[in-house]
């Protein structure tokens, strides 16, 4: 078990509430084996932060579906040319992916959900990447969906986490408004997707993403032939518990 995870009740208590700086700051500090998920407008705002903390350069890392607006790969590319870090694309495993398309087509979410596609295009490049870090960093907000109503500052991530690889999540952003990152966004003049200025809130696949109407909630454009409560694709859905549960213990589970 790594001595991050035994770490887990000191730093809880340390960063509750604190601000994005000070839990991003001590994200870095705490292991060299951690990293910055990297998909939206909250994880630049993370890179910003986290390269003016370590101007050396920091460690981050996307998923590339396979199915991304083209002005998201473009984005991809502004932000590695901005920042000094070292960004790992992640992509799918072939067989799977062309299994899963052959047998259903390249829209079979519509009918079935979108859980099987997210599992070959995301969950397995996220895990896959996971099992090589013992902490990632992450741009989650509580209010960016229900689901994420008890996002805390830092975690046990018991999506990934292994009896023998427990796994620590950061989430600097979770006390965050929208406004806040919009706001620091401007002021810094940090990159940022272009689709965000067409209506586009919360960005994903291209299939599967679409603007939203004025007042709508930012999630309300991801899957939004689903509820609410099936609005994650299976990178996050697993810590989405009250912050005062006891954290799942990886020792004990089966």
């Amino acid at each position: 078990m790594n001595s991050l995870y035994s770490e887990l009740p000191r730093l809880q208590a340390e960063l509750a509430g604190q601000a994005p700086r000070a839990i991003l700051k001590t994200a870095l500090s705490c292991h060299d084996a951690i990293a910055i998920s990297f998909s939206g407008a909250e994880d630049v705002v993370l890179i910003d932060m986290a390269c003016k903390i370590h101007p050396e350069g920091v460690r981050v890392f996307t998923l590339d579906t396979g199915r991304l607006h083209p002005d998201t790969y473009r984005f991809l590319q502004t932000v590695r040319e901005r920042y000094p870090i070292r960004l790992d694309i992640m992509t799918p495993q072939h067989e799977p992916l062309e299994r899963l398309v052959a047998e259903k087509g390249l829209f079979s979410f519509y009918q079935d959900g979108h859980q099987e596609c997210c599992a070959i295009r995301k969950v397995e490049p996220l895990r896959r990447k996971l099992s090589t870090l013992s902490g990632w960093i992450t741009g989650q907000r509580k209010d960016q969906n229900t689901t994420r109503a008890h996002v805390a500052e830092v975690e046990l991530d018991t999506a990934f986490s292994t009896p023998d690889h427990p796994l620590l999540k950061f989430n600097p952003l979770a006390n965050w408004s929208a406004s806040q990152v919009w706001d620091y966004i401007r002021a810094f003049d940090i990159p940022y997707n272009p689709l965000h200025s067409a209506g586009y809130v919360s960005i994903g696949c291209e299939p599967c993403t679409r603007p939203v109407l004025p007042h709508q909630h930012e999630r309300e454009g991801r899957w939004w032939w689903e509820t609410a409560d099936k609005k994650e694709c299976g990178l996050h859905v697993g810590n989405a518990v009250p912050s005062g549960d006891a954290p799942i213990n990886p020792a004990t589970r089966g």
